[in-house]
């Protein structure tokens, strides 16, 4: 490397400052199912609720991790397969009595294949992703709405959409969480006079290992902040929407990246 090259070159080390409330309980005696909380974002979710006075039940297909990962938070765990629609109401029953009844259900399972470009995608692909982000999504909540309906209760839904959902998109990923988008809005309103919120949470690019970014290098050049966020970042803000205190807030898209997909015009 040059002299020049030397003086121009700066290690530059980016680190996240993560703030959260001071310790609470403004989730106690909620009863909350997370699907994919055995990992990533659904597992900070299930960590901050459960801390915050929670009785938390993490869902997904692989049954070691879901025990290690509940004896690890000390919640409950069910086997669940996004794609088993008709295992849904049976889910929503077992997970009422684990729990002792439900108040919340956190969408956060979903797959994105990261295709390159639109001509990557196949038939199987688009399949996959259409049936985990928005099929199993939409009738998991359904089958969840019914079992509050036939117990007289109130509840609060939360998907956890993307940015990816706020843009055009060449890829099912990004299509799917558009769909999201307008899905939680669409069940916001029918579901309101019954005292349901429906919710999304739409992230940007977390260290997990869906994106396969690191929580030890957190730099990236297209963030506004100049770094990937922490699912504990993400984990506060699901925990507030979860919480009575956004009693408020129902049929929104709450999109943490510091702006980023917002269209102004001086860019």
């Amino acid at each position: 490397m040059s002299v020049l090259g030397k003086l121009f070159r700066k290690e530059v080390k980016v680190v996240a400052q993560v703030t959260a409330l001071q310790a609470d309980k403004s989730l106690e005696n909620k009863k909350i199912i997370v699907t994919g909380g055995n990992r990533g974002l659904g597992l900070a979710i299930a960590r901050a609720a459960a801390g915050k006075g929670a009785d938390v039940l993490i869902a997904a297909r692989n049954e070691e991790e879901l025990k290690n990962r509940a004896q690890e938070i000390g919640c409950k765990y069910c086997m669940l397969d996004l794609c088993d629609i008709q295992s849904f109401d049976s889910f929503i029953s077992t997970a009422s009595g684990l729990l002792g009844g439900l108040d919340c259900l956190v969408n956060n399972a979903g797959v994105s294949l990261h295709e390159a470009d639109y001509d990557q995608v196949t038939p199987e692909s688009f399949d996959i992703q259409v049936n985990t982000n928005i099929k199993g999504g939409f009738f998991l909540t359904r089958s969840f709405v019914n079992y509050l309906r036939q117990n007289g209760r109130k509840g609060n839904v939360l998907f956890i959409s993307s940015e990816t959902g706020e843009t055009p998109d060449i890829r099912p990923y990004g299509w799917t969480k558009a769909a999201v988008n307008s899905m939680v809005q669409g069940m916001a309103y029918r579901l309101a006079p019954e005292g349901i919120r429906v919710n999304a949470l739409a992230p940007g690019i977390c260290a997990t290992d869906m994106t396969g970014m690191s929580e030890s290098n957190l730099a990236r050049n297209d963030s506004p902040v100049g770094r990937v966020y922490l699912p504990m970042e993400m984990a506060e803000i699901a925990a507030f929407l979860l919480s009575d205190v956004s009693g408020s807030i129902s049929g929104q898209i709450i999109t943490c990246n510091n702006g980023k997909t917002i269209n102004a015009r001086w860019r």
